[in-house]
C-alpha cells in the first residue's frame, strides 16, 4: 500500500471522526437546551432565583434536577372534597380573624398552609426544605409564599405594619388556593365600618 493511500485513508478516518464528534457536541446541545427549557418552564421565577444563588446554569438545573427527583419519592396527593371544604372553612375563619388580630391571622395563616402540605403528602421540613418541594409543582405561588413568611418574620421583630401583614396574608392564599384547587382571589378584611360590617379589601 502506498504512502499517498496511506495518507488519504488516515485523512478519511481524521474527517469521519471530527464529523462524529460534532454530531455528539450537537446532540448533547440539544438535550441540553430542551432540559433547560423544560426546567425554565416548570419552576418559572424559580429558576432564576436558584441560578441566581448557586451562581450558575449548571449548578441550579442539577439542584431543580435533584428537587423533582426528591419529590417523586413521594405519593403526593389530591384532597378529598371533605378535606377541601374542611381547609376552605379554615381559611374563612382566618380571613374574619385579621381584623381583630392581624398578628396572629399571619401565624394561623402559614400553619394552616402547613397542616394542608402535610394533607397533601409533602414531606415534613423547615421551610427552605418546604419550599424547595413546593417549587416542583407550584413555582408561581411560591415567590408570594416566599414574601409572606419574609414578612412573618419581620413580624416577629416588631417591625411588620397592618398592609403588610394583611400582604402576607393574601400572598399565602395565593399558594393555599393552588393546593386546596380553588380559585386564588379572596377578600380579606383590614377594619370595621362604624355599622360593624368589615371592609373587605380584593386579594387580586
Amino acid at each position: 500500500m502506498s504512502t499517498a493511500t496511506l495518507i488519504i485513508g488516515a485523512v478519511v478516518i481524521v474527517a469521519i471522526l471530527i464529523v462524529a464528534a460534532w454530531l455528539y457536541s450537537s446532540r448533547q446541545r440539544g438535550q441540553t437546551q430542551q432540559r433547560s427549557g423544560q426546567l425554565r418552564e416548570r419552576f418559572g421565577s424559580e429558576y432564576d432565583r436558584t441560578v441566581a444563588e448557586k451562581g450558575d446554569t449548571r449548578s441550579a438545573e442539577r439542584e431543580l434536577t435533584a428537587r423533582q427527583k426528591r419529590l417523586s419519592s413521594f405519593h403526593i396527593k389530591a384532597l378529598d372534597a371533605d378535606e377541601g371544604k374542611r381547609f376552605s372553612d379554615e381559611w374563612q375563619a382566618i380571613k374574619a380573624s385579621f381584623v381583630d388580630d392581624p398578628s396572629a391571622a399571619v401565624r394561623d395563616a402559614e400553619a394552616l398552609l402547613g397542616r394542608v402540605m402535610d394533607a397533601r403528602g409533602y414531606p415534613t421540613g423547615d421551610f427552605e426544605q418546604r419550599s424547595a418541594d413546593i417549587s416542583v409543582d407550584h413555582s408561581t405561588a411560591l415567590e408570594h409564599f416566599r414574601s409572606a413568611h419574609e414578612i412573618s418574620l419581620r413580624n416577629a421583630k416588631g417591625e411588620a405594619n397592618t398592609e403588610d401583614l394583611r400582604q402576607a396574608v393574601i400572598n399565602d392564599h395565593d399558594l393555599f388556593a393552588e393546593l386546596i384547587g380553588e380559585p386564588v382571589a379572596t377578600p380579606v378584611a383590614t377594619e370595621v365600618s362604624p355599622d360593624t360590617e368589615e371592609v373587605a379589601v380584593a386579594a387580586r
